[in-house]
Formats: structure tokens, sequence, C-alpha cells
């Protein structure tokens, strides 16, 4: 079990962000009260954003090649053998950049869809998006 965890885990955790995508897409798209579509919206920025992460990592660990952190023992290089294997093993930073930015908009976006919803249900008195769309006739 562990072999296989090991040996297919990147297309497992692959697989279940595309699972994780279609129910919060199924639930965004179909649950009717506002909260839950905010916290299925929450859902989908945090599983976008771990994509994002895993596009940019390089080397996945087999049983045969295990992991090992890209870190540089010396400065100067006294070959550049050395460099190119830390380039070949460095995370792309590009990814990590775009997440965090994706992170604090998100938050700015979520703060800002909690006080529409606060204000939603002190003009119609519920957040069930069927009732608020009846009630604006």
């Amino acid at each position: 079990m562990v072999g296989f965890l090991a040996e297919y885990m990147f297309t497992v955790i692959y697989l279940s962000l595309f699972v994780n995508l279609g129910l919060t897409l199924f639930g965004l798209f179909y649950k009717p009260h506002y909260i839950k579509k905010l916290i299925m919206l929450s859902i989908l920025g945090d599983t976008l954003n771990m994509f994002t992460i895993f596009l940019g990592y390089r080397a996945w660990p087999t049983p045969t090649t295990p992991s090992r952190p890209p870190i540089l023992l010396t400065y100067p290089f006294e070959n550049t053998s050395v460099l190119v294997e830390f380039t070949s093993r460095a995370v792309d930073p590009l990814p990590q950049a775009l997440v965090l930015t994706a992170v604090v908009i998100g938050l700015a976006v979520m703060v800002f869809l909690i006080f529409l919803g606060d204000n939603l249900f002190k003009h119609y008195g519920t957040l069930d998006m069927r009732e608020i769309r009846r009630l604006r006739g």
C-alpha cells in the first residue's frame, strides 16, 4: 500500500484536486444558500492555489529517487554541475508569488462578500438566494 501511494501520489493528488474542483463548482452553482456559496468559493480558491503550486513543483519523489531539498552548500561554485542540479530541483518561484498574491486578493474579496451577505440579510431577512429572488419580484 505504501509503495502504491509513493508511486502514484502525484496522480492521486491531481485526481483529488479535480474531484474537489468539480464538487466546489457544483456547490457554487446549485446550492441556493449564500453562506454555502461563500464556503464553496473559498474551497475553490484554495484548490486552484494548490493546483498552481503543484504546477511549479519540479522534482516529485519516486521510490527509486527520494526527494532531496535543493540546497547550495558551497559558494562560489567550483563547477557548474552544482548550479545545474540546483536549478533542476528548485521549485519555480513564479507560482509561489502568484499564489501569495491570490491569497491576499482572495481574502479581500471574501471580506467584501461577507459584508455584502450581511447587507443582504439586513435588507431581505434571509440568505437563501431563491427567497431573495422571489422577494425581488
